[in-house]
C-alpha cells in the first residue's frame, strides 16, 4: 500500500514514534516563521535555552501585525526582533515587506519541506506542497533549537476536487463551501489533502487561499500536490531549484473522502460571528454595507488585487462605504503600481493600507458602531474588528469589490457575462528582497535591544499531586483565543506578560484576572470551566501563558482545539475533558474544587476524579496526553522540561 502525500512528508521527517494514526511522533522541522505579535515571546524563550544559533535550515522573523506605532511598545519590540535575528542567524523581514504567509509563499516555501509557524494560518504554504503547521511560539522556539516537533499522527481526509469554477466564483468561495460542510469544530487531528482534476484548474495563490482558511475548520493543516502549476509559480519567483514533483501514491489510504464539484459552487459568505456560519451570497444580497476591506493573508495576492482592480476600474466607491485595500506583500504592491491597477484602485476612492495584517486583528480600520463590514479575511469573531457591535461578513474579493460600488452586499452573479476579469499568472514576478535582512553570519557581538516593555518569559512551578482551588470562570462553547486574550491595541503588551495578563477574559469577565491572582496569593489554584471547542482561532500562546501566570492549573472543557490544547500543555496547565458532558451543567463559577492523586492517574492512564466540595459531587475528566506531554505538565511546562533534559 502506498502513502498519501501527508504521510510521505511525515515519513521523510520522522525522528521518533510510529507513523500510525493517533500515535505521537516527533518530526524534523526544516523552516520556521514568526510574526511580531507572537515572535517576541518565542525569541525570549529561545534565548532562555542558551543556544548560540538556530539549527533549522531556515527561520524567518516577520514584522507584519503590530506596525501601527502608537506609543513606544511596538517600535521597541521590532528593534528587539531585528537584533535577535542578527545574533542567531534568523532572516528578518522588515515592516512593510508584507504579511508573513504571503511573503513566505513567494520567497521561501518549498514543496516537500516542513514549516512550523507561530501563527495559525501557517498552513497557507500547503498551497505549494509544503507540510506547514501552526503552533505556539514555544514550540517554534524549541524547533529552532534543533529539537523535534511533536504531534499526533493525523487522520488524512482526501478532498477530491472535480470540475472547474464558474465565472465570478473564486477560491474563497471554495473554502467557505468546505467550511459549510466541516464546520469549525470536530476536525482536530485531521489533515485536508487536496487531489483530483480540479486541482489543475487552480493557481498556487488560489490553492494558498484554500489552505489558509482550512485553519478555521480546526484541522492540523491542508496540503496540495506539487505539480506543473507549482513549478511555473516557482520559476516566476526565480526559484526553479526549489521545485520537486509531489503527489500521493496511486494506491494509498485516506480516513475518508470529501468530493467537491467546483462547477457547482456558488458565491458564498460567512455571516457574523463565525467563519463556519456560511450561506450562499444570494441569501444576504441587498443588505446595506458600511465598510469593505480587501486584504489579509487569505486574499491579498496579485491575483486578488488585479481582479478587484478590474471590477473597480472606472467606478467610484459608494458614498456610504469606506473601502480599504491592503496588498499582501511589497511584491504585490510593486506589481500593481507598475501595471496601473493601483491607480484604478486609488481613483475609485479606495484607501491603500500598509502591506500588513492590521485590520484583520483589530489594529486600525475599526468600523463604525453597528456597522456591516465585508472583509476578505479569514475570521469574523465578535469584536475582532475593533468594534464589538459591528457585524463582519467574510466574502471573496469579487463580492467585496462589487459591494463597495453598490453600497449593498452584491451577488457577483448579477454581473455574469459582463466584463469578467481575466487574470493570467505572470511569467515573472518582481523580485526584490532588499527588505529582508539575510543575517547569514551569526554575530555574538550583537547587543540585543530590550525596551522597557520587554520582560522575561514567566516561570511556572512543577505540578502538585493535589490541587485545591476555585472555578474562576465558566464560559460557553466556541471560546476563541481572542476571547481569552484580546488582540487589537492590547497586543502591544505581548512581551510584557505581567501587564498583558490584566486583560485575560476582559470582554467576558473583567474581574477574572484579579480573582485569579487573589487565589494565587492564597496558594490556591484557579480553574477554567469551558464548553465545546475551547481555544478556537489564533495560535496566540499568550492565551495559555497569561492564565498560567495568573495561577490557572487546569481547564475543564467539553472539547479543545488542537493548538490551544498543545499550548496549555506547554505551559503546564492540564487540559481535561468531561467524561460525561452534562457534568458541565452541574458545576458553577466559584465552586470549590479538589483534585487528588493526579500523578497516579496520569501514570496509570486513568480518568482524573474531581471533587466539587461546594456541590458535594464528584465527576470524571479524561485527557489525551502522550507520555511525553504528561512529563511536560509535571515539570510545569515545556521550557522547564526542555531545560531539564539539556541539563541532564
Amino acid at each position: 500500500m502506498g502513502l498519501n502525500l501527508t504521510y510521505k512528508i511525515l515519513k521523510n521527517h520522522l525522528v521518533s514514534g510510529k507513523l500510525a494514526s493517533g500515535e505521537e511522533i516527533g518530526i524534523k522541522i526544516d523552516q520556521t516563521l514568526t510574526q511580531d505579535a507572537t515572535g517576541t515571546m518565542a525569541y525570549l524563550q529561545f534565548e532562555a535555552m542558551a543556544i548560540p544559533r538556530i539549527k533549522t535550515e531556515l527561520s524567518v522573523s516577520y514584522v507584519d501585525h503590530n506596525t501601527l506605532q502608537v506609543g513606544f511598545e511596538n517600535a521597541d519590540d521590532h528593534r528587539y526582533l531585528q537584533t535577535v535575528a542578527a545574533k542567531y542567524g534568523i532572516k528578518f523581514s522588515r515592516a512593510g515587506n508584507g504579511i508573513c504567509h504571503q511573503v513566505h509563499l513567494e520567497r521561501f516555501a518549498k514543496p516537500g519541506k516542513t514549516l512550523l509557524g507561530s501563527d495559525s494560518h501557517t498552513p497557507t504554504a500547503g498551497g505549494i506542497g509544503m507540510l506547514a503547521i501552526g503552533a505556539g511560539g514555544l514550540d517554534v522556539a524549541v524547533a529552532m533549537s534543533g529539537s523535534a516537533f511533536y504531534l499526533t499522527v493525523p487522520r488524512v481526509i482526501r478532498v477530491e476536487l472535480e470540475g472547474k469554477l464558474r465565472s465570478w466564483v473564486s477560491a474563497k468561495d471554495v473554502i467557505l463551501y468546505i467550511l459549510s460542510i466541516l464546520s469549525t469544530k470536530g476536525n482536530v487531528n485531521n489533515v485536508l489533502e487536496y487531489c483530483g482534476e480540479g486541482v489543475r484548474t487552480l493557481s498556487v495563490p488560489e490553492r494558498a487561499t484554500i489552505a489558509n482558511m482550512g485553519a478555521e475548520t480546526g484541522v492540523t493543516t491542508s496540503i496540495f500536490p506539487s505539480d506543473e502549476i507549482t513549478r511555473q509559480f516557482l520559476i516566476a519567483q526565480d526559484r526553479k531549484k526549489d521545485w520537486q514533483q509531489l503527489s500521493a501514491d496511486a494506491q494509498c489510504e485516506y480516513a475518508k473522502t470529501l468530493t467537491v464539484d467546483l462547477s457547482k459552487i456558488v458565491p458564498m459568505a460567512s455571516l457574523p460571528h463565525s467563519p463556519g456560519n456560511v450561506v450562499p451570497i444570494k441569501k444576504v444580497a441587498g443588505e446595506k454595507v458600511d465598510q469593505v476591506i480587501i486584504g489579509s493573508c487569505t486574499n491579498s495576492s496579485l491575483r486578488d488585487l488585479m481582479v478587484a482592480g478590474k471590477i473597480l476600474e472606472g467606478k467610484t466607491v459608494h458614498p456610504d462605504v469606506s473601502l480599504a485595500i491592503a496588498p499582501g506583500s511589497r511584491q504585490v504592491l510593486s506589481m500593481i503600481s507598475k501595471n496601473g491597477t493601483l491607480s484604478s484602485l486609488i481613483d475609485s476612492g479606495a484607501r491603500i493600507m500598509e502591506s500588513v495584517c492590521g485590520f484583520c486583528i483589530g489594529i486600525g480600520q475599526a468600523p463604525k458602531t453597528n456597522a456591516i463590514s465585508l472583509r476578505t479575511s479569514n475570521r469574523n469573531f465578535e469584536g475582532r474588528s475593533g468594534t464589538k457591535s459591528a457585524k463582519v461578513y467574510l466574502v471573496s474579493p469579487e463580492t467585496a469589490a462589487f459591494s463597495a460600488i453598490t453600497g449593498r452586499i452584491a451577488n457577483p452573479w448579477d454581473k455574469e457575462g459582463k466584463d469578467i476579469p481575466r487574470f493570467k499568472m505572470p511569467d515573472k514576478f518582481d523580485i526584490d528582497d532588499r527588505m529582508i535582512i539575510q543575517n547569514q553570519k551569526v554575530s555574538s557581538s550583537v547587543t540585543i535591544y530590550r525596551g522597557p516593555n520587554i520582560g522575561t518569559p514567566p516561570k511556572n512551578t512543577p505540578l502538585l499531586d493535589k490541587l485545591t482551588g476555585n472555578i474562576a470562570i465558566k464560559v460557553a462553547d466556541k471560546i476563541t483565543t481572542d476571547h481569552i486574550m484580546p488582540a487589537g491595541s492590547y497586543l502591544k503588551y505581548r512581551s510584557n506578560v505581567e501587564k498583558y495578563s490584566e486583560f485575560v477574559f476582559k470582554e467576558i469577565d473583567p474581574d477574572f484576572a484579579c480573582r485569579a491572582l487573589k487565589l494565587k496569593a492564597k496558594k490556591k489554584a484557579a480553574f477554567i470551566l469551558a464548553g465545546e471547542s475551547y481555544g478556537q482561532g489564533s495560535s496566540r500562546e499568550h492565551a495559555a501563558m497569561c492564565p498560567m501566570y495568573l495561577g490557572v492549573k487546569a481547564v475543564f472543557a467539553k472539547s479543545f482545539e488542537r493548538i490551544h490544547a498543545a499550548n496549555l500543555v506547554n505551559f503546564g496547565i492540564l487540559p481535561l475533558v468531561f467524561a460525561r458532558k452534562h457534568d458541565y451543567d452541574r458545576i458553577e463559577k466559584y465552586d470549590v474544587i479538589t483534585i487528588s492523586d493526579i500523578f497516579k492517574c496520569l501514570n496509570k492512564n486513568r480518568n482524573i476524579v474531581i471533587q466539587d466540595d461546594t456541590k458535594k459531587i464528584e465527576f470524571e475528566l479524561s485527557y489525551v496526553l502522550s507520555a511525553r506531554q504528561k512529563e511536560i505538565i509535571k515539570a510545569g511546562g515545556l521550557l522547564n522540561f526542555t531545560k531539564g533534559k539539556k541539563g541532564r
